[in-house]
């Protein structure tokens, strides 16, 4: 009832042009052209429309285009019309002069979030791939409902999930679509975790779970890459900042797809794979906490800031869980694949490449 709710509250709210026939969808995204970075707008994955060029070129009032996608995300419900008709244009004139073929430019991270908000065992057959891993005995599904956790996530009646879990990935893991993971020198247990990405579009503290479409901008990739080597101890359980945050281990974007343009989130088909081999097939609606779940459970400890990135856990398929584990080499290839996202596609390099 609660996600029935929320999707007929979005389809309300759509606003006129977005109903209209002519109406274009697209994608943002931040690009490199001579030595020069830009706000783009995608058309169909393959056209990328510099902003501020076309908001000059074109006819009627020129709002003062932002610079960095934090600030187009704090502006964009004024520059919502504008930005459409860009589109549009662009879309009917590929010749124009402020429309390149994505070949033609370098993709950058579509912005650099000061942390990226990370769910952990967020989908119940990883969560089960995962606990036998560490125990071959182990039947996660038959533990018992947890507590709640006062103040921060309070359960309804018959709530048997386990608690949200989030942990922190920093800005300097994260690498563009295109660029190579590296393998850190002697940490050769490279896993792979491909996941949706939320943008929040404006301060949120303390939101409850209804409320938190409202806080939403779009989405994109992240692939949660993980060092499972370990650390030599058990002193206080799993390392998250060992495993989760060397260079390089947030390969993100490529772009980020505006939420009118995706009515269904919780029902995209998304899959991993290396080298061509399918190692992640899975879809967004098995997930166990849902992307209103997760906004709420962390708008509950802090503040969320506008351009604030949270990432909603990986799938089963990963390569440590299986018989005999898979990890990424030199050579590889990952490639993370959510539908009506994108796909981000990354290399792997030893680390003196």
């Amino acid at each position: 009832m609660k996600r029935l709710l929320i999707i007929l509250a979005l389809i309300f709210a759509a606003p006129g042009w977005l109903l209209a026939q002519d109406a274009v969808s697209f994608k943002l995204g931040t690009f490199e052209d001579g030595g020069e970075n830009y706000l783009g707008l995608v058309l169909d994955d393959s056209l990328i429309v510099n902003i501020a060029q076309a908001n000059q070129a074109l006819d009627g009032a020129k709002p003062a285009i932002p610079a960095t996608m934090t600030e187009l995300i704090v502006a964009y419900d004024g520059l919502r019309d504008r930005l459409h008709t860009i589109a549009r244009e662009a879309a009917s004139t590929p010749e124009a002069a402020y429309v390149k073929n994505v070949s033609e430019v370098d993709i950058r991270p579509p912005m650099r979030p000061h942390v990226i908000y990370n769910a952990a065992s967020n989908y119940s057959l990883h969560a089960r791939e995962m606990a036998r891993r560490n125990d071959p005995n182990a039947e996660p599904d038959m533990r018992p409902a947890p507590d709640p956790i006062p103040g921060i996530w309070e359960r309804e009646e018959g709530d048997r999930r386990q608690n949200p879990y989030m942990f922190l990935k920093l800005p300097n893991t994260i690498i563009a679509d295109g660029e190579a993971i590296r393998i850190p020198p002697q940490r050769t247990n490279l896993d792979w975790e491909c996941e949706l990405a939320v943008v929040v579009s404006k301060p949120a503290s303390r939101v409850a779970v209804e409320d938190a479409a409202d806080y939403i901008f779009g989405y994109t990739l992240e692939n949660d890459v993980s060092d499972r080597g370990g650390r030599g101890d058990g002193r206080m359980g799993t390392d998250w900042f060992l495993q989760k945050n060397h260079d390089t281990f947030a390969p993100f974007g490529p772009f980020i797809v505006p939420k009118e343009f995706v009515p269904e989130p919780m029902n995209l088909k998304q899959r991993l794979t290396l080298s061509g081999n399918v190692m992640q097939d899975s879809n967004t609606g098995n997930m166990t906490h849902d992307i209103y779940d997760m906004l709420s459970y962390v708008s509950h400890i802090i503040t969320m800031q506008p351009g604030d990135v949270y990432a909603l856990g990986s799938p089963s398929g990963v390569g440590t869980a299986r018989e005999t584990p898979i990890y990424m080499q030199a050579g590889d290839t990952a490639v993370c694949e959510i539908e009506s996202i994108g796909i981000l596609t990354n290399s792997v390099v030893a680390s003196g490449s």
